[in-house]
């Protein structure tokens, strides 16, 4: 018998019901990760142009706002807010989706998200994000970073 704790298992996506805020307000850490990790499918300047594209329409149609968004090459940080009639991990699975037909990105199953409890960790995680460039020796500032918004 296979031990039931063993392997991957679904991430659970769902805002707690004990958040006093509205969905406009609530900020999501979101990483997702490429599949297989360390070759670059997102760090290019169509991909690039693609995914902010979608971004911004996904915008419009009010599924989400992007705070700040930043591609490395095998994934994807981003501060979000989900604040349409579609949850979030519609709207994640959905941007995902799109991004697999129309560039050829293979992503990991699910994603990671964190909700974020106040102005200091969304400092914190913003500041995360910009320097993961920087950390990775891509850039020596992370303004210099082109994958970013």
């Amino acid at each position: 018998m296979m031990d039931a704790s063993i392997g991957r298992k679904r991430l659970p996506h769902e805002i707690p019901l004990t958040t006093l805020a509205g969905p406009e307000d609530e900020v999501f850490f979101v990483t997702i990760c490429c599949l297989p990790r360390g070759i670059n499918q997102l760090a290019m300047p169509d991909v690039w142009q693609m995914m902010d594209e979608t971004l911004s329409l996904r915008e419009a149609m009010g599924d989400l706002h992007v705070r700040l968004v930043l591609a490395m090459p095998d994934h994807l940080h981003g501060l979000f807010s989900f604040q349409g009639t579609h949850p979030m991990t519609k709207v994640m699975t959905d941007f995902k989706s799109w991004m697999a037909k129309s560039s050829g990105v293979r992503w990991q199953r699910d994603f990671f998200d964190h909700r974020l409890r106040g102005f200091e960790s969304a400092a914190e995680k913003a500041n995360y994000i910009r320097n993961n460039p920087v950390r990775a020796g891509f850039v020596s500032q992370s303004a210099d970073w082109p994958y970013q918004r």
